[in-house]
């Protein structure tokens, strides 16, 4: 019998080492590749030198072309049994194509984070006005990310605070979402005991990818507010700035006499977190979890952080260090957590915890698994019970289908 075959049509190539986006697909591909799909990633994209190499894991590329039939040929042809969406701007680009041409196929909406979200928060955030629920229900974005999760048959939720949005909010039937956090190793006694003890590690870090707006906020906050306050308690210690693709005025904070030293991107991150005593992550606006984070309590690095920071990520478990909205309360954590060695070591293991509980690639492997099993065999009763999907697809995407068309057209003619 002939593999079942995915096809992932990704917004961008996948960079797991600079962005926890490119993390999470990496982690979606190892989980069709260990249930032994054929896999296919498409985008129209162009790769860059930091795109993984898709080759090492025996994983097709194919690239496409937006508004232009050929695509349309190549799905048929294809047949796969399921169609990955990453991220909503795909789906709305090549979700009626997939709709039309492989209309057997499962769709599936991996939304990264709830973007609508987070460019409301950070709209809200810019005006200097509180973010309400109501901001974002009545945001354009948030309608047309909602609309490609009802047209989906499954969308990856990746944070328990949106899933709780989408269901308790906007009424969306639960058979339409799946939780589905960063898919993660547990914690070993093997790694554990490799770590870096608290006396062996020395000064902060604080990492993030520079195309990510929450990210250079937070660089910006530290710099003008929070590293001043810890410093002046710490005055041996540094803050060791991380990320790739960091703009020019994030490098011009360089400023090793004050301990803030801006160092761009890391192939190694492992040993950049495990040489840093204390993770610091001051997001102000944003969505989701956050790579950086999960990061730290892998590689036992207590974190400061925000609510934001921290949102979806714990559950009903405790923090792995603390979370502090202002900046004088954040530097005040961070100094006290620097400074004992048992809250320190505490904070450590309830990292361990989150990860082993919360992050776990068995157990997420098996409930990404069962869903998609459940649909195969319900996919025609699914859907007819997803009305407001099927008008949505009926109305919403015949509109982009149409005006897919006519660029096509335009496009032909002016060639």
């Amino acid at each position: 019998m002939s593999q079942q075959k995915v096809l992932i049509i990704a917004l961008v190539w996948p960079e797991p080492q600079t962005t926890a986006a490119g993390s999470r697909m990496l982690q979606l591909l190892q989980f069709f590749k260990s249930s032994n799909y054929a896999i296919t990633v498409a985008s129209t994209a162009t790769e860059s030198k930091l795109s993984f190499d898709l080759n090492n894991l025996e994983i097709d590329k194919k690239s496409i072309q937006l508004n232009h039939s050929s695509f349309d040929v190549f799905i048929a042809d294809f047949n796969p049994a399921i169609v990955l969406f990453d991220r909503f701007i795909t789906e709305e680009q090549f979700g009626w194509r997939v709709a039309e041409h492989a209309p057997n196929a499962l769709r599936i909406l991996n939304t990264e984070d709830l973007h609508s979200l987070r460019h409301v928060r950070e709209k809200s955030f810019k005006k200097n006005i509180p973010f309400t629920i109501n901001h974002w229900l009545n945001d354009d974005k948030t309608k047309r990310e909602i609309a490609s999760i009802y047209r989906s048959d499954l969308s990856l939720i990746i944070s328990s605070h949106e899933i709780e949005l989408l269901q308790n909010v906007l009424n969306i039937d639960k058979n339409l979402l799946l939780h589905l956090p960063f898919m993660t190793e547990k914690v070993s006694e093997k790694q554990i005991s490799d770590w870096p003890t608290f006396s062996e590690r020395k000064d902060f870090i604080c990492i993030g990818n520079g195309k990510h707006a929450p990210n250079l906020d937070a660089i910006v906050w530290l710099k003008k507010e929070i590293w001043p306050l810890i410093h002046a308690k710490l005055p041996d210690s540094n803050l060791h700035i991380y990320g790739a693709y960091l703009p020019e005025f994030i490098k011009q904070m360089h400023r090793p006499k004050e301990g803030f030293l801006v160092h761009g991107w890391t192939e190694d991150k492992k040993t950049a977190f495990q040489k840093a005593k204390i993770n610091l992550a001051p997001l102000r606006f944003g969505a989701g979890i956050k790579g950086k984070l999960v990061d730290s309590m892998t590689f036992g690095t207590p974190s400061i952080t925000t609510s934001i920071g921290a949102e979806g990520m714990h559950d009903h478990l405790p923090w792995n260090g603390t979370i502090a909205d202002e900046a004088g309360t954040f530097a005040n954590a961070a100094v006290l957590l620097y400074r004992d060695k048992n809250t320190w070591q505490t904070a450590q293991g309830f990292g361990i915890e989150i990860i082993d509980e919360i992050y776990n690639s068995e157990k997420l492997h098996n409930r990404l698994t069962n869903a998609i099993n459940k649909l195969f065999e319900y996919l025609i009763t699914h859907r007819q019970r997803n009305f407001i999907g099927v008008m949505l697809q009926h109305h919403s995407l015949a509109s982009t289908k149409f005006m897919s068309k006519w660029i096509a057209e335009k496009e032909s003619k002016n060639n």
